[in-house]
């Protein structure tokens, strides 16, 4: 536990500017991120008695080892920053709200030359038009079936569209009239283009204007005595009425609003959002999140308000927000929403009448959201503390290993050999921490000997990354063997894509990004009994890595295995801590088998025409095409090869070597025959 005395900056030192500030651990990572309009009076806060500070705020004082600032001009430029920082640097101790599910949406896919009405879940994408969120994706099914009566917009996929284009016959849609069929040319692209604006205009709140046309066509049809036409026109007005009444009035004055609500306890906090178009409500969200920072209702307002509109432009961000509490500096949190609208936009808590009411409605679906969520989440974090705390007590740890590592080795017969290493923390998969090796050091199978070498270099990168913040200088006063330099930022998807290895990266500017190996765990697992402990921890010891802990699982009995120690540890069959080990040892397992597979598929695809310099795609299908077959091009000769359109005597000299030079492949054979069946196909030898 850092004293924060320590690394408090000097009397004078901050400026008294609006700006954003970042307290950074051990490891240079940014544990934390905040905004002040006088960064010298907030500042100052974090560093006065510990007795005085909120639990939370003591915790994150006592594991940051440095703070940091970075003025600015106006403080709507520090809301800016703050938003964007702590999406990029993810700090552990900001509220992060998370949503209970991936909420559906309507969307219009007005990117596209004839736009698709669908339901559409995940990040927003640019040029489309979201309406929602909604609860139930039929919900929206429903919906849009009614207003396609109206509105005979293109609704199916890109495939069944060609389709019908090429066969000149619409779907069924297009034959019962719920769809205008532009794949077969009965409206022009313009037209179909107006049929999906004005679905759009009409979802988004402005519903009298087309109901009001529909009822004066009806009646002048029907003084014109077309009187089918009449009824048609007067279902489909009754189809838009009906679309309406699936989406409850609630505000009498077509009132364009985002109501926010937000239900809470010493721990956690619930937030609810209404989405009020047209005076109806069109969609609704919920959030949830732990409240690892000190903050009060505001503080939970804007950060809900950062989130909800950090990515918005334009009508995205309503003309009304109605919220329970204001933040702090009201007036930057109101004109950063008119900036991303382009207009006024009022941030206000309702007082009185229909929208207080209707707060008092999304206030009470907060509350159940929150007692839902602690219902859930109870047993969950009750399990995952008491399997922490059984492995810290069966290893003799002295306190319960936060973050786990487990390492595993993966090959086939021999070949492909390749690790994998998972990260658990607090009991919770990180895959944005995973990683993968190719064993590099030898040929051949040794599950031991690979053992020793994936952990070897996991370690001696976090040793380099010590050594380069002049931790390692401090504490031992030595340096590790030479190998590859610090890494760049990790990923942030959830499986590092096929590719180089984490090793091969290059050396980035420290900016406060998580890094490759930088953080040590309190535990290594490897999947094995002793001889793959023993590797581990010899690979440890040569490093001179004594502080963390190394134990294997075996899989033939489910055995915990200890360094220097003959017999096994037994944990019950009831443990929650062997279930989390078990749990730990399988994701290794399974992210080391799928990157060997993706390994081994990419080498049998490998053509020995990829070693050709000079030769692209386009000539190597040409040559394939040509002769039928890479075994049927290694018997050709040169002069055959140059028959070949767009490959000259040089190249054609240079792919004959290169064949001359690759054994062909062993002849594949029929299991069920053992006939040898030749290679004529085209592919790869």
């Amino acid at each position: 536990m850092a004293d924060p005395s320590s690394y408090r900056p000097k009397p004078g030192q901050i400026p008294d500017s609006p700006g954003v500030y970042k307290f950074r651990d051990e490891h240079r990572r940014v544990i934390y991120v905040g905004k002040a309009k006088n960064l010298r009076q907030r500042v100052a806060n974090y560093f006065q008695d510990l007795a005085n500070l909120h639990p939370r705020t003591r915790t994150m004082v006592t594991t940051a080892a440095s703070v940091e600032w970075t003025v600015v001009s106006t403080e709507v430029e520090a809301l800016q920053l703050e938003y964007s920082w702590i999406k990029e640097f993810d700090p552990r101790f900001n509220v992060k709200y998370r949503d209970d599910k991936s909420y559906p949406y309507l969307a219009v896919t007005l990117n596209e030359e004839f736009p698709r009405v669908q339901v559409m879940r995940g990040a927003k994408k640019k040029g489309v038009r979201y309406f929602g969120p909604y609860g139930h994706a039929w919900a929206i099914r429903e919906t849009v079936d009614l207003m396609l009566r109206v509105f005979p917009v293109r609704t199916c996929s890109a495939g069944v569209f060609k389709n019908a284009a090429r066969t000149g016959r619409p779907c069924l849609l297009g034959y019962i009239g719920k769809c205008s069929a532009p794949c077969v040319g009965r409206v022009t692209p313009e037209e179909h283009r107006d049929l999906a604006e004005d679905f759009c205009d009409f979802m988004a709140g402005r519903t009298g204007t087309y109901i009001r046309r529909l009822e004066k066509d009806m009646m002048q049809a029907a003084e014109e005595m077309e009187y089918e036409r009449a009824a048609r026109l007067r279902d489909d007005a009754e189809a838009l009425k009906r679309a309406m009444e699936k989406s409850a009035v609630v505000l009498a004055d077509a009132t364009d609003a985002d109501l926010i609500a937000v239900a809470e306890d010493e721990l956690e906090a619930a937030l609810q959002i209404f989405h009020v178009r047209g005076g109806r409500v069109r969609g609704q969200r919920g959030w949830v999140t732990d409240k690892v920072e000190a903050v009060d209702t505001s503080g939970l307002v804007e950060h809900a308000l950062q989130q909800l509109y950090g990515e918005e432009r334009g009508d995205a961000v309503p003309k009304e927000v109605l919220v329970p509490a204001l933040p702090e500096d009201t007036e930057a949190v109101s004109q950063w929403l008119a900036e991303r609208r382009g207009s006024q936009v009022s941030l206000r808590i309702p007082q009185r009448g229909d929208k207080k009411d209707l707060m008092a409605t999304v206030q009470r679906n907060a509350q159940q959201a929150l007692g839902l969520h602690k219902t859930k989440r109870a047993s969950d974090l009750t399990t995952r503390s008491r399997a922490l705390e059984e492995i810290a007590e069966a290893l003799g740890l002295d306190t319960a290993p936060l973050r786990i590592e487990c390492y595993d080795i993966s090959h086939l017969q021999g070949d492909d050999v390749v690790a994998s290493m998972v990260v658990f923390e607090d009991g919770l998969a990180r895959k944005s921490e995973y990683r993968r090796f190719q064993i590099k050091g030898f040929e051949g199978q040794d599950d031991v000997r690979s053992m020793h070498e994936v952990i070897g270099r996991r370690f001696k990168r976090y040793l380099q990354e010590k050594e380069r913040t002049g931790e390692w200088e401090e504490q031992m006063g030595d340096t590790p063997a030479d190998g590859p330099a610090a890494a760049g930022p990790a990923p942030t998807g959830p499986v590092p894509a096929v590719g180089p290895t984490a090793e091969d990266a290059e050396p980035r500017e420290d900016d406060g990004r998580p890094k490759r190996f930088a953080y040590p765990p309190q535990l290594v697992v490897v999947d094995g009994g002793q001889p793959q402990v023993a590797a581990a921890k010899h690979a440890l010891d040569e490093l001179g890595i004594d502080d963390i802990a190394v134990c294997g699982l075996a899989k033939r009995l489910e055995e915990v295995w200890l360094p220097d120690d003959d017999d096994p540890v037994v944990l019950p069959r009831s443990s929650e801590g062997l279930y989390l080990l078990q749990r730990v040892r399988d994701e290794a397992h399974r992210f080391a088998i799928t990157y060997q597979r993706a390994k081994r598929a990419k080498r049998i695809r490998t053509s020995p025409l990829d070693d050709v310099s000079g030769l692209g795609e386009t000539r190597k299908q040409a040559l394939i095409k040509h002769f039928g077959s890479v075994k049927k091009l290694r018997q050709a000769t040169i002069d055959e090869i140059c028959e070949v359109p767009g490959i000259g005597r040089r190249t054609a000299e240079s792919v004959a070597a290169a064949l001359a030079s690759t054994a062909p492949a062993a002849p594949a054979v029929n299991t069920a025959t053992g006939e040898i069946i030749e290679e004529d196909d085209g592919g790869s030898s």
